[in-house]
């Protein structure tokens, strides 16, 4: 299988990205309404000398959720303790990670959206009232423990927020959805990281990496981190636009940002599927991958860059996906588009 720039495996324990990850509102690009509001929120708090509200982050993955968490920590001054949803399973597991939060701390939980029903429950006193109240023992032997949390701040992450559940949204008092970036704003970061990693790049060279990186930091560092090997072993003390065009070229990363994986998924779709519409199940089937993947990291940029759109009755490739691909857009093709 061909490599996908941007997997779920990767999303999580990189120690690239901490790295080259920012540490203050300051020196963060991107997201700028959402960086001046949480400036005057993390002020506020400390003029009250409160913990800061609960913060509740949504959009694709690779926009700066987990970094964003970092940094809340950073300009409050305390210390950032994080855990993911599908980890926290028993009540037991969600009680480990609260008792070891000192006053202010900032709890980050990645994938908020897989927790069980049963542990929100149980996060919501813990949110309110910063009490934990909760159920030790087997049935016939059990007690009920109440334990006194310190005030602390939860930052959750989610790429889907429609499955949070409505209880738990509505404890978070600054709800925030990350945008995607523009080309110039990541020609800023990849900048920043060359100058992070102390290996230069040109302005030429850093735009047509940032043309190509999906609107995305993650993606934008990871072309950068691989384009720096091609430069190394070519001997050259500069990233130049040919090394980009060839390294680029090599990774399968086409003008649109498009690499292998999402030419496959809209190759699948036209030649075995007509175009669509067809489930996204069998989409995943017929070119061996998760669901989850082909949700969380491929579509969101295809159906951002009009490539495909999502109907009742399943996906179907646009106009745009055909003239990519430089497959015709026949009148059969055209009748099933807007049949759907």
């Amino acid at each position: 299988m061909e490599e996908n720039i941007l997997t779920t495996s990767e999303i999580s324990g990189d120690e690239f990205e901490k790295t080259i990850r920012p540490l203050s509102l300051e020196e963060y690009v991107g997201q700028a309404e959402l960086k001046a509001n949480l400036e005057v929120f993390i002020k506020a708090c400390k003029m009250r000398n409160e913990s800061l509200d609960h913060v509740l982050l949504y959009g694709p993955p690779g926009l700066g959720k987990t970094t964003l968490a970092h940094i809340i920590a950073n300009e409050l001054g305390t210390s950032l303790k994080t855990a993911s949803g599908p980890s926290i399973e028993k009540s037991g597991d969600l009680a480990a990670v609260l008792s070891t939060l000192e006053p202010g701390d900032v709890l980050f939980i990645d994938e908020i959206h897989r927790m069980p029903r049963y542990i929100e429950e149980i996060l919501y006193p813990a949110m309110e009232d910063f009490e934990l109240d909760i159920v030790i023992g087997s049935e016939g032997n059990s007690r009920n423990i109440k334990i006194d949390l310190p005030p602390f701040t939860l930052v959750g992450a989610t790429t889907r927020a429609g499955d949070i559940s409505s209880p738990l949204r509505d404890r978070f008092g600054i709800i925030s959805k990350l945008n995607y970036y523009t080309h110039e704003e990541l020609k800023n970061i990849i900048q920043r990281t060359s100058k992070v990693l102390n290996f230069a790049i040109t302005d030429e060279a850093a735009l047509e990496l940032a043309t190509r990186s999906r609107k995305t930091p993650r993606i934008a560092n990871r072309l950068f981190k691989r384009v720096r090997d091609f430069a190394l072993v070519d001997n050259k003390e500069i990233i130049d636009k040919e090394t980009t065009l060839k390294a680029l070229e090599r990774l399968n990363v086409d003008r649109s940002g498009l690499d292998a994986l999402d030419t496959q998924y809209l190759s699948s779709l036209i030649h075995k599927f007509s175009g669509g519409p067809v489930g996204i199940e069998t989409i995943a089937t017929s070119i061996g991958e998760e669901v989850s993947n082909i949700e969380d990291v491929v579509e969101p940029y295809l159906l951002q860059e009009g490539f495909v759109h999502r109907t009742p009755r399943g996906r179907i490739a646009t106009k745009k996906a055909y003239e990519h691909l430089k497959i015709p857009f026949d009148n059969k093709s055209k009748e099933s588009y807007e049949n759907s």
